[in-house]
């Protein structure tokens, strides 16, 4: 970066300035008791304010010192991340100060304000560590500097336009430990499980010998006799399909459990799903609804991810109601081609026939799985004794209202839509899980 200077002044009385003002005002009211005073409480303040003046015109004189900040541009959410600031005494003096980043005003803040000395043509490096708490776009305006006067007087604040632009990323820490471990087909550490396959998949991929426990129509019968031993046949999951995310972005995704909103886990599940699905030879959508509206058309290029990301990151939920049958609908017309359609979503009992009709619709050409999130405030009820009427009370109200939940739910599979009511934390696993079983299962 280039070196920048001095922008916004502002002068302030230290403690030194207040200090000798109020000797001189103590002795001021000394010589209204003791004239024979008088002389000394004039000499004095004369000489404070010679003193203030001088001062004032040698701290204006200063040089504003060269600044330089050196961060990552991408911070990732809830995670401490380290800024630096390289600071040049450029002049002849000395110059005391006391530095303070004009950070976003809701990051957590580490090592600031602090306090320096250079002397001349000095060179120092502090770092300090910020951590965001919401994702998007933040931009940092610039660097306050105080700099103290030669005689320790004042303190004239400098701001220096430093213009920087941090974007705050979904936790890739998590997401990149769930995808070295797909990569590593390791999946099953964090709970994804392989299933066994039920009969063929969809795509032959190879001929080899055959292995005990293989069916007896995974025998080719004509390698076998050209062969003159048993062989089978291999088949993979089909490839080249379609996964679509349809995630909410309404006022129901603005919930938070253990301070991580719904909408945070959702694009973290999406994210870890989308980098299995490529993997795996799918193209990857996503369209989001009740909130900003955003389309990210289907593609399966290795860079798919993290054009995903860069498209999602900033997404914050909205103040509107969802509309999932408008959402469907638009969905259809978006994507003509069967695939299979992932609805992340939060809802309450004035919204499933929404979602009913919604499913329904799209279940006339896409397989749909729709993850629906619940509050673990809602568990957690259950969990508590009953010791009077108002725990009764609402004892019974969170089970009618889950057992609701439970037979929406039913009508959902019953119309062949997986549907799944999960906790935030358990979003990513299910889906990765939900993912393999069916394009295990050939259904797609």
């Amino acid at each position: 970066m280039s070196p920048v200077q001095h922008g916004r002044l502002g002068l302030i009385p230290t403690g030194r300035a207040v200090a000798a003002l109020t000797f001189w005002s103590g002795l001021g009211v000394a010589a209204a008791w003791m004239p024979v005073l008088a002389v000394q409480w004039q000499f004095v303040g004369l000489a404070l304010l010679v003193s203030a003046v001088a001062d004032l015109i040698l701290v204006r004189r200063l040089p504003s010192p060269n600044l330089e900040r050196r961060m990552g541009r991408a911070l990732p959410l809830g995670v401490w991340s380290s800024v630096r600031l390289r600071i040049e005494n450029t002049s002849d003096r000395y110059l005391r100060l006391r530095v303070h980043d004009l950070h976003p005003s809701d990051f957590a803040l580490e090592g600031l304000p602090r306090r320096l000395r250079l002397r001349p043509r000095e060179r120092a490096v502090l770092e300090y560590r910020l951590k965001p708490h919401r994702r998007g776009e933040y931009p940092l305006s610039g660097c306050d500097l105080a700099l103290r006067s030669p005689l320790g007087l004042w303190h004239q604040r400098r701001t220096l336009p430093l213009a920087d632009l941090l974007r705050v990323f979904p936790n890739f820490s998590e997401i990149s430990r769930y995808t070295l471990l797909a990569a590593n087909d390791q999946l099953a550490q964090l709970g994804v499980r392989r299933l066994q396959r039920r009969g063929l998949g969809a795509e032959f991929h190879q001929l080899r010998e055959y292995r005990q426990g293989d069916e007896l129509r995974q025998i080719d019968w004509k390698a076998t006799s050209r062969m003159r031993k048993l062989i089978s046949r291999e088949y993979q999951d089909e490839r080249d399909q379609r996964l679509v995310f349809l995630l909410d972005c309404g006022r129901r995704m603005r919930h938070e459990d253990a301070g991580r909103g719904h909408l945070d886990e959702a694009l973290n599940a999406l994210l870890l799903l989308a980098y299995v699905a490529v993997r795996q030879g799918d193209a990857v959508g996503l369209m989001t609804y009740g909130g900003e509206r955003r389309w990210f058309a289907p593609r399966k290029e290795p860079s798919t991810v993290k054009r995903l990301l860069e498209s999602i990151y900033d997404l914050q939920p909205g103040l509107e109601a969802a509309d999932p049958l408008q959402a469907a609908r638009e969905l259809l017309t978006a994507v003509p081609r069967r695939a299979l359609v992932v609805v992340i979503t939060n809802s309450r009992d004035e919204e499933q026939d929404g979602l009913e009709q919604a499913a329904a619709l799209l279940r006339r050409r896409h397989l749909v799985v729709i993850a629906d999130l619940r509050e673990s405030a809602l568990d957690r009820a259950l969990e508590r004794p009953v010791r009077d009427l108002r725990d009764a009370l609402r004892f019974h109200a969170v089970h009618d209202w889950l057992a609701e939940r439970r037979r929406h739910r039913e009508r959902l599979q019953h119309i062949g839509v997986h549907a799944l009511d999960l906790l935030p934390s358990q979003l990513a696993i299910a889906l990765v899980n939900r993912y393999f079983a069916i394009k295990r299962s050939g259904s797609l």
